[in-house]
């Protein structure tokens, strides 16, 4: 079968170890099912995988790819979940200290078929294309569960975005909107901070500069950049929740005086579960919100998507097609 796969990683050149090409055609274990890939989207954590983060040399060649939508053995629309899980785990499945993601220890969704456990698939609504749908169990789902799940935010809440454009972050303004709180966002761009207007934000500001009003919560993808400028934003007793560090993880001022003197509270925030996919899936199928789509290629074509995240001008996800 057709698969966009790793064959060798390089920190300074990830680019230089994807290959696209033919792979065997994967074989369902018991209670695993067959899904006919029709789009799949692409994320940070694949360039990372090419830069041999969270993906052992002995694994490849390893086919890329977390988020998938397609049809299952009975002709059926789905959506495929990311994290697998250990079969013995029960409850929160992010919380199994075995799991992993599609393309760390089973092959990934970037080819025709992918192979998954029974219970990793969620039904998609005809409202939704498959290239929308697609777009929703990494970067979608991640935003679901820092702004609800651990944010614990309610409506008429308010929440600062940092780094407004990639696809966690244009997540966290659509749901932010449509779960009722009040959105700001960040950006070093002018157009971007434009499109963030018009994806829903209430407020926008370049970055690090000061709000109009302190916040109950920032959801921080970013990092060393924005760190001190997300606790510097909370309001006394606000939460900061942290899925990621795309700037780089080491702070130069982590702020502690301000988390205690005020009271903060620093979560951690990964990915999602299935049951939060479902309820993601759902929202989207009621409210009308969609997922931003930067551009859909070909999976022909997977390299120029690669290219076009690592040189970091995108708005939204980049989706490959079959």
């Amino acid at each position: 079968m057709f698969a966009v796969y790793a064959e060798s990683f390089s920190p300074d050149d990830p680019l230089s170890g994807l290959a696209v090409g033919e792979r065997p055609d994967p074989e369902a274990p018991d209670d695993w099912v067959t899904v006919q890939v029709k789009a799949a989207s692409l994320n940070h954590h694949d360039l990372w995988s090419l830069r041999g983060v969270g993906l052992r040399e002995d694994s490849l060649p390893m086919i890329l790819g977390c988020d998938a939508a397609g049809l299952d053995e009975n002709g059926d629309e789905v959506v495929v979940h990311a994290v697998i899980s250990d079969p013995a785990w029960s409850g929160d499945e992010t919380l199994d200290p075995r799991r992993s993601l599609l393309s760390e220890k089973h092959q990934g969704t970037f080819a025709d078929q992918v192979v998954v456990p029974r219970r990793n698939v969620v039904a998609k609504p005809a409202s939704l294309s498959f290239e929308e749908a697609a777009c929703l169990p990494t970067a979608w789902l991640t935003a679901y569960r820092m702004l609800f799940t651990r944010g614990g935010l309610k409506p008429g809440d308010s929440v600062l975005v940092q780094g407004a454009g990639g696809g966690v972050a244009t997540a966290l303004i659509a749901l932010g909107r449509a779960g009722g709180l009040r959105v700001f966002a960040t950006s070093r761009d002018d157009a971007k901070r434009k499109r963030a207007l018009e994806l829903g934000a209430h407020e926008v500001v370049e970055s690090g500069e000061r709000l109009p009003q302190k916040v109950d919560a920032v959801m921080e993808t970013v990092g060393r950049a924005t760190w001190s400028h997300s606790i510097r934003s909370l309001r006394p007793g606000g939460t900061i929740v942290t899925s990621g560090a795309t700037s780089g993880p080491k702070l130069d001022d982590a702020e502690l005086t301000r988390i205690f003197f005020l009271q903060l509270s620093v979560v951690g925030s990964t990915m999602g579960t299935r049951d939060e996919l479902a309820s993601l899936v759902e929202l989207l199928d009621v409210s009308g919100v969609r997922p931003v789509i930067d551009q859909v290629l070909p999976m022909e074509q997977a390299r120029d998507g690669f290219a076009a995240m690592a040189g970091g001008d995108v708005f939204g996800k980049i989706v490959f097609t079959r």
